[in-house]
């Protein structure tokens, strides 16, 4: 039995944490993810909805907030993804770079909401799984060479432009922005005829406070 472990290259353990790494983190997002989409996790008992703001922790108050949609069903539906593109090898790469934004802004929410026994908890806890994916990238770090050098190096304009364009920047986002606007207006106007006039005046208001 040694002498078999002693024949399996150094190389083949760490592929083997790193897969590991990959579970634990896929399938701890997908749980978290099928528990929000069927109505666990967020969410307070009728005791507390009935109980004075003033007097409920963050951590609940939070809590209620989190339970309503679209928000509670899109996390959800972010975590049960990135869990699968984690454990799925063609998307292994994919699903690190997810889990890092998710993950980072749920240790945030909790350092904010949780008691501070759960802090503690939750911030090494959730430490831990920031490195393992840390350790997800660098295993698969020259697969990603080519994207890191597409991405970061010799990234420009497709056409080069004078100084006075990039000085007209600001009022090119500026008419971008009022364009945004447009459908918004139409449609007021189509559904309440009526209100055009207030329509009219929302958007010279919106104009102004933009300039």
């Amino acid at each position: 039995m040694m002498n078999w472990l002693k024949n399996i290259p150094t190389e083949k353990y760490w592929d083997y944490f790193i897969l590991a790494a990959r579970f634990l983190l896929g399938w701890t997002f997908l749980r978290y993810g099928y528990s929000k989409l069927t109505g666990g996790q967020f969410g307070v008992s009728e005791e507390e909805l009935l109980t004075p703001l003033q007097d409920l922790s963050l951590l609940q108050i939070s809590w209620y907030l989190f339970n309503h949609q679209p928000f509670k069903a899109v996390i959800g539906v972010m975590q049960f993804i990135c869990g699968t593109l984690l454990i799925v090898n063609r998307t292994a790469i994919i699903g690190a770079f997810m889990f890092l934004p998710l993950v980072a802004t749920i240790l945030v929410i909790d350092l904010t909401v949780m008691p501070s026994a759960f802090k503690i908890a939750f911030a090494w806890r959730l430490s831990f799984y920031l490195l393992l994916d840390f350790l997800i990238l660098w295993h698969y770090r020259e697969r990603m060479e080519t994207v890191w050098t597409a991405v970061w190096q010799n990234v420009t304009t497709k056409f080069s432009y004078s100084l006075w364009m990039y000085a007209l920047l600001p009022l090119a986002a500026v008419v971008l922005e009022i364009i945004g606007i447009l459908p918004k207006v139409t449609v007021n106007v189509i559904t309440n005829p009526s209100g055009i006039l207030n329509s009219i005046h929302d958007t010279v208001d919106m104009i102004q406070h933009l300039l």
